[in-house]
């Protein structure tokens, strides 16, 4: 068994050979070890870079779990954790996939309910914010609908990072077919995708897409949201321009 000072120095090696997006990421990157569960901490500048940071290390030798508290540098306005936690509440309250879901929100330590159960309830999501990071909880009745409220506190103007504690009842075995039918339920509810033009392959938790865009900035937004979801661990994109 490796000492955890060796899994350390096999996880920063690890860290040194991501694949980043042009800028350094390994020196703002924070590495912890508890009982084979390796936390990250720190800043990085994009979701891609996250998203490739903890996919990298979970291939560690000696790591049994990746903690992923890494915060996404924020650039533009700051905004308050009430206003982030509003958006958040906002963006769930809209989503027709969770209208049967109890929706409250964490308000200075104290849960506030936003909106009952529209119809029978099929399960519920609560909403905390600390310092720019959005933390999720509850219960819900599959593991897209777990996905999909995390890329829609994503979204949401402000967040640095999110924390998906939801639970799926009954549970569901996780696979690339789950990880496929939650990217497309993500696809069909960004208003600015046409999800209907574009295919969706995943294997071994990378993403493929193929199909067509109407320009650069359509194509880029829907990589984007693939990367925002929870299992995803690299995603090739193959869309092409179209009018």
């Amino acid at each position: 068994m490796l000492s955890n000072e060796a899994v350390l120095t096999q996880a920063r090696a690890a860290l040194a050979r991501v694949p980043y997006q042009g800028h350094a990421l390994h020196p703002t990157i924070h590495l912890r070890l508890s009982d084979g569960a390796l936390i990250l901490e720190g800043d990085v500048a994009d979701i891609v870079d996250k998203t490739r940071a903890v996919a990298q290390l979970r291939r560690v030798e000696g790591v049994t779990t990746v903690i992923d508290h890494l915060r996404i540098s924020n650039g533009g306005p700051a905004v308050g954790d009430g206003d982030l936690r509003a958006a958040v509440c906002e963006r769930l309250l809209n989503a027709i996939d969770f209208r049967n879901c109890k929706l409250c929100a964490k308000v200075k330590g104290q849960l506030e309910a936003v909106r009952e159960a529209v119809g029978e309830r099929s399960g519920w999501i609560e909403v905390a914010v600390h310092d720019g990071t959005v933390m999720l909880s509850g219960q819900v009745i599959s593991l897209s609908h777990m996905r999909l409220a995390g890329v829609l506190a994503w979204w949401s103007r402000g967040c640095r990072c999110v924390v998906n504690d939801i639970v799926v009842a009954p549970a569901e075995a996780d696979s690339d077919d789950e990880l496929n039918e939650a990217i497309r339920l993500v696809l069909e509810t960004d208003p600015f995708v046409d999800h209907a033009r574009i295919r969706v392959r995943t294997e071994g938790r990378v993403v493929t897409l193929d199909g067509y865009a109407s320009s650069d900035g359509a194509r880029r937004q829907v990589e984007r949201d693939v990367w925002y979801v929870l299992g995803v661990e690299n995603v090739i994109n193959h869309i092409a321009l179209s009018s």
